[in-house]
């Protein structure tokens, strides 16, 4: 595999907190059209690798790239390059939609015709025509959930980090959803983290998982389920004390 097919790449990443170490040498790389899913137990280190990965928290050692940009480094160009959802991520409430994707359009530096364009795609994308000019204030969690994937996908980024992409969306939104990330699967880099397993099976071609703060699997969806009944046992064998 060629260095420029490889969008995200993770380099013995670790992270400290004083004299914990919540990540301890993470290493993996991701290349061009392919979905893996980010798994671990509450308290593995999913998001402080996910936050290195996109910038929002420095490496005590290591090193995490966005199509061959290094994020400390050269952030700028590393976040031009990528769409992140966090969970629960921060919207502005007394914005509606409309405005906050013509904000963060204009914040960004597109071009006003590209910018409605842009906003014209991810709405229908992500299904928020009914809500587009409500205060955000005002939308249900599964609403908001969607107006922060339509920011993520805005400037049409190579590489995406989805951190609980389908928290709070009811049965047919999580449907749309996971047929919109298979979709995007196909030309994208996306980072998927997800507690819901059949997420998993549904959506990924590869597991990488992480407990305690290590790499403890890295790997195709066939290789992770093999030995075991189910995904879900084998999460449970991987985690058990």
């Amino acid at each position: 595999m060629s260095q420029d097919e490889i969008l995200i790449r993770a380099a013995s990443l670790t992270k400290h907190f004083g004299d914990f170490i919540a990540v301890r040498d993470i290493s993996f790389d991701i290349p061009r059209g392919q979905v893996a899913a980010f798994l671990g137990p509450n308290g593995a280190g999913k998001s402080t690798t996910m936050k290195m990965l996109t910038g929002f928290t420095t490496p005590t050692r290591g090193r995490a790239e966005i199509g061959g940009h290094d994020v400390a480094r050269d952030r700028v160009r590393a976040a031009a390059m990528l769409g992140y959802l966090p969970e629960n991520g921060p919207l502005y409430p007394d914005m509606t939609p409309l405005s906050l994707l013509r904000f963060f359009g204009e914040a960004r530096g597109m071009a006003p015709d590209l910018i409605r364009r842009r906003i014209d795609h991810v709405v229908q994308l992500c299904a928020l025509e009914r809500v587009i000019e409500k205060p955000i204030a005002k939308l249900s969690r599964g609403y908001r959930q969607r107006v922060g994937m339509a920011h993520a996908l805005l400037h049409d980024p190579p590489v995406l980090i989805l951190d609980e992409p389908t928290a709070a969306l009811d049965p047919n939104q999580i449907h749309q959803v996971r047929s919109l990330i298979r979709d995007l699967g196909r030309t994208k880099t996306v980072l998927l983290s997800t507690h819901i397993l059949q997420e998993v099976e549904a959506v990924a071609q590869r597991v990488i998982f992480v407990h305690e703060g290590s790499l403890v699997f890295d790997g195709t969806i066939e290789a992770f389920r093999a030995g075991a009944k189910s995904l879900e046992e084998k999460f449970r064998n991987l985690t058990a004390a």
